[in-house]
């Protein structure tokens, strides 16, 4: 069999782990602060819903398009060089913030940062399957990955908050981002990493990507990633312009409601280890995705009195349906093939965490500027995703192709 032979012991796995938890709460502090930005730029640089909506769909493009075209380089030069590259560039970017002062500078700056997490995102991804034993494990721990991004997503927001609210620029959570980035890198650089041992008959290239992303599993994981995706960006992006109109008994529970969303989806992404341990996968994410719909029919139905409680709270609801999809579409692949498939599922998720809000800001901006017609797009992609999670429950389309997998990597 192919691909890498973890020989490591439990100490330095447990280093990398770390080491990887804190790489994914380093990009969220960036990437899910967007809504609290967005509100300040429309101002700062006086911008449409549409046009502001570049500083999400920006980077999101770049983190796709990096996560297709490169996401190879994580099996054909390692996990450990590959990781570097991405943090020194995402490094770089982020500190270039601090010399600039245009809109159309700092998206780009925020390009090369997306460039820089579509590299070491999947690197990382790659990471995990040489470090865990199972099916199950892996899944355990793509939540686990997963919940301290939710930190980030925490942390992020909070940043942007403390500095508005002390009169400093927003750009500066970039400057903090960056000296973060660096220390991971240089703990990158002297940690001992799996040794990495090429399948010399596997290809390691695009071609081989595209050919991978064309497989039935690749795309069904992919396409119930994407109705999440867009389901779960419409909180973190478009939220605050939702209820900045809201007036009523909790107007003083609005500044909190991202910080809340977050809350919970990091709570929930901890909890599904335990969750997992009971019930399985399928049925798990059927019963959440029941709930996450609810959430959003409800709210477009009764208002923003309702939404202002339903919508953060969906955030426990979708705390374990990515790392979960990401993890079962990544373990019907080869372990010498998981760079490129997590470069593929980081694809589809980066377009539809950018063409979802985008669409969105269209048709609020059509509609009179009115967020709320934005969000009965996203209640559509809710309940496809809950439409897909149930075939997933019912029919299990991948058992089979996952034990397979298993069998093979072990």
């Amino acid at each position: 069999m192919g691909g890498e032979r973890v020989e490591t012991n439990k100490i330095n796995n447990q280093l990398i782990r770390i080491l990887t938890y804190l790489m994914f709460m380093m990009f969220a502090m960036t990437t899910d602060a967007v809504g609290v930005i967005i509100p300040e730029i429309i101002k700062e640089f006086n911008l449409t819903h549409t046009q502001a909506s570049a500083f999400h769909y920006g980077p999101m493009i770049a983190i796709a398009a990096s996560g297709m075209f490169l996401g190879f380089l994580a099996d054909r030069l390692g996990r450990k060089v590959t990781i570097i590259i991405g943090l020194s560039i995402f490094s770089l970017a982020c500190g270039l913030f601090v010399v600039g002062n245009s809109f159309s500078f700092f998206l780009f700056l925020l390009v090369l940062s997306g460039t820089a997490i579509g590299i070491f995102k999947t690197a990382a991804l790659a990471l995990v399957g040489d470090i865990t034993t199972s099916n199950a494990d892996h899944t355990r721990t793509m939540n686990l990955v997963e919940g301290f991004f939710g930190v980030g997503a925490i942390i992020g927001p909070f940043i942007v908050s403390y500095l508005l609210a002390n009169d400093v620029s927003w750009k500066y959570l970039y400057i903090v981002a960056g000296i973060l980035c660096i220390g991971l890198c240089i703990v990158a650089a002297i940690t001992q990493y799996p040794t990495y041992v090429r399948n010399q008959q596997s290809e390691q290239n695009l071609k081989q990507t595209l050919l991978i992303a064309k497989q039935p599993a690749a795309l069904g994981f992919s396409a119930l990633i994407a109705f999440y995706v867009i389901t779960e960006a419409a909180i973190y992006v478009w939220m605050p312009s939702l209820l900045s109109t809201y007036t009523g008994s909790l107007e003083s529970l609005v500044p909190w409601t991202i910080t809340l969303f977050f809350t919970l989806r990091a709570l929930g992404r901890f909890g599904a280890v335990w969750v997992l341990k009971h019930i399985s996968w399928e049925l798990a994410m059927m019963l959440f995705s029941a709930a996450i719909c609810l959430c959003y029919v409800l709210s477009m139905v009764l208002g923003l009195g309702a939404a202002i409680i339903l919508l953060p709270m969906s955030g426990l609801f979708m705390a374990m349906i990515y790392p979960t999809l990401n993890s079962k579409g990544i373990s019907c692949f080869a372990k010498d093939q998981h760079g490129a498939i997590a470069g593929v599922i980081l694809f589809f998720t980066a377009v539809a965490a950018s063409l979802g809000p985008l669409l969105m800001a269209i048709v609020s901006d059509f509609m009179g500027g009115q967020a709320k017609y934005g969000f009965y797009v996203a209640t559509v992609f809710a309940v496809l995703l809950f439409v897909g999670l149930t075939y997933n429950w019912k029919f299990k389309p991948a058992q089979t192709l996952l034990l397979q997998k298993q069998s093979e990597n072990n």
